[in-house]
């Protein structure tokens, strides 16, 4: 939106975020607006010529306290693209500050957005010849190409965020629906043209209601704003659906209503009519308590800092919720792992139980029944498309065998299964599994072979997604089912030779998995609530192992296997989703890799109670950065 400067000295630095320690999926962050998204463009008559602290630099919101003063202490505090950034672990420099690199030492950025943009501007910053300028008056002034001019074939890992609008509704550039239609074109144009030099992944912002503001009461053209805004805001919904393409459209209208609605929660004063007044008296009247002239100075209990404006608090606010679109997949997309945990598990004990029983099978003719009960930990580790978490589960094992002759044994399990995921942001997904499987076995001497055809049912259930919005938190809800089909064979040999206490075999495996969790929306309409479309995890997977056992007594075996496996199906993940409050917009956001292998390793006791009853328990282990840990305790009863 317009900036407030008139004649300012030659005195500039570049804005920054350092980068979070945390990479993202994104390379980069190229952002392209007007005063919401300027991240220092102009310079600071605050801010000393040299050597000054890098967040130097006009930024449109608060400055830092005690005295929220421009005394070459107390800068601009960062507006919610350099948080944005600084989420992302990436940076949010001016890419046209005035100052040369030969002076500043920082070089241009990737922060195109400047001060009082209109929409022709912007467009003209993303695709013109010398379409950039920086324009602080008094003579200084520089001028850069548009993006696409440097740089015609784009990153795809880039992500792009455009802004724009507010300037054109504030200089009566938008007044009916033809003016709104052509500065909406403007910021399509800037998507198309994007999209055409290889961007994946934009993010448009919606444009909030100019009208609402402190400045649309001071002046009397609230009514007005108003309207141009909603005119303008609902030509570039209609236009973005028509451009298409993966394109994340905001909803920062309905986030700043759900804000007045709960003002408290998010720290802002409930008494104060947060609509007709700012923080800095700039364009508008200045809060008698918490202005920057009121009895108790303090721009974190006000939306505004001056006419049009938001504060540092609110800056935060909306850098939180862009943040947790671009997260959630990081989360949901774990709902598919959290399945083929519970058919590990599953499978595990069923292995377990058929390698303490080799060359022990029952009497030909007999049933075997058993009973396992098992606990098991998946922790997923934080990287760049998945949330750091650890999911918790429990299960029974009921099944049975029968010897059919010599060689061949059959059976049933059925595997009852609950799980919580908990993630670093505190989020819970539950899901409750139910497992059947058939099995057979065949064992001729030295060589074995075992196989099982799972079918499962998936309950996925209080799935409950937790973010921050500034200093509050949100919760939003949902629930889906699923289902599951798993393929599983192993063919080994024992080299030990007979009248040992040995058995050690070598094996090679094969499995093949297909995890479906059907696509939910998160209950209601609000700003931040999601829905996700389908997921499909695919697993096919050869291994090699070595299985042993020591018969430590006549009643007690030791048993342990160490394995490794390769993963076929790794390619990368991506989740289609929207917004509930955004129709017609879906996009698609990357979520879990699966790793390309796993090491498998397991440890067990079996030990004899009587003639036909048999207690065994055992620790296993699957995994490489994300790690699965079981344990199991199970008894078999012959009858």
């Amino acid at each position: 939106m317009s900036h407030p400067l008139k004649a300012l000295s030659a005195a500039v630095l570049l804005a920054s975020l350092s980068a979070a320690s945390q990479a993202m999926p994104y390379s980069q962050l190229i952002i392209f607006g007007d005063s919401l998204s300027d991240s220092g463009q102009f310079p600071d008559l605050g801010s000393p010529l040299l050597g000054g602290n890098p967040t130097g630099g006009v930024r449109f919101t608060n400055r830092t306290g005690p005295n929220y003063l421009g005394n070459n202490r107390e800068y601009f505090d960062t507006v919610a693209t350099q948080r944005l950034a600084s989420l992302l672990g990436l940076q949010a420099l001016p890419s046209t500050p005035i100052l040369p690199q030969i002076l500043t030492g920082n070089a241009d950025g990737t922060n195109y957005a400047v001060g009082g943009y209109r929409t022709d501007q912007i467009l003209s910053s993303i695709t013109a010849a010398n379409g950039s300028v920086v324009d602080a008056g008094g003579g200084i002034s520089r001028t850069r190409n548009g993006y696409l001019v440097d740089v015609p074939r784009v990153d795809p890992d880039a992500l792009f965020y455009i802004n724009g609008g507010g300037n054109d509704v504030l200089q009566f550039v938008v007044t009916d629906q033809a003016s709104a239609a052509a500065a909406a074109a403007d910021l399509v144009a800037g998507v198309a043209a994007l999209q055409a030099a290889g961007a994946r992944t934009i993010i448009v912002s919606d444009l909030p209601d100019v009208g609402l503001t402190p400045a649309g009461f001071a002046t009397g053209f609230r009514a007005a704003w108003s309207n141009a805004s909603g005119l303008l805001n609902d030509e570039l919904g209609t236009q973005l659906a028509a451009l298409g393409g993966n394109v994340i459209r905001l909803n920062f209208r309905g986030l700043l209503t759900e804000v007045k609605a709960e003002l408290a929660s998010f720290g802002f004063d409930p008494l104060v009519a947060q609509t007709d007044v700012c923080f800095s008296g700039s364009s508008c009247l200045a809060d008698p308590t918490w202005g920057i002239t009121g009895l108790t100075p303090n721009p974190d209990r006000l939306m505004f800092n001056d006419g049009v404006h938001p504060t540092a608090a609110v800056q935060q606010i909306s850098a939180d919720y862009i943040f947790s679109i671009l997260g959630a997949p990081w989360e949901v997309s774990l709902l598919p792992e959290m399945a083929m945990a519970s058919l590990n598990a599953h499978q595990q004990q069923l292995r377990s139980e058929w390698q303490t029983d080799r060359g022990l099978w029952q009497a030909q003719g007999q049933w075997r029944s058993f009973v396992m009960a098992s606990g098991m930990r998946q922790q997923f580790q934080r990287d760049a498309v998945t949330s750091g978490g650890d999911s918790d589960g429990l299960g029974v094992h009921l099944g049975g065998s029968y010897r059919f002759d010599e060689n061949w044994r059959f059976g049933l399990s059925l595997g009852l299964q609950h799980q919580q995921l908990e993630s670093d942001n505190d989020s819970e997904y539950d899901l409750r599994s139910y497992l059947l499987s058939a099995f057979s076995q065949y064992q001729k001497e030295r060589l074995w072979a075992d196989a099982s055809l799972s079918l499962g049912q998936l309950d996925y259930s209080d799935l409950n997604r937790q973010f921050a919005l500034g200093i509050a938190e949100r919760r939003e809800k949902g629930d889906t089912d699923g289902k599951l089909y798993a393929l599983s064979a192993r063919i080994g040999y024992d080299l030990a030779n007979a009248g040992t206490d040995w058995r050690v075999s070598p094996f090679i495996s094969a499995d093949l998995a297909r995890v479906d969790v059907d696509g939910y929306a998160e209950q209601g309409n609000s700003s931040t609530a999601l829905n996700f479309g389908d997921q499909q995890r695919d697993s096919r997977r050869l291994g090699i192992g070595l299985q042993l056992n020591y018969q430590l007594s006549n009643s007690t075996q030791l048993y342990a296997e160490v394995a490794r496996e390769r993963e076929f199906e790794d390619d990368r993940r991506d989740l289609k989703m929207g917004l509930n409050s955004v129709s017609g917009n879906q996009f698609e956001l990357q979520g879990h890799t699966p790793a390309n292998g796993q090491t498998l390793a397991s440890l067990g006791v079996q030990h004899v109670l009587g003639n036909e009853l048999k207690l065994s328990a055992g620790y296993n282990f699957r995994g490489t950065s994300d790690r699965q840990h079981g344990i199991n305790l199970g008894l078999s009863l012959d009858w």
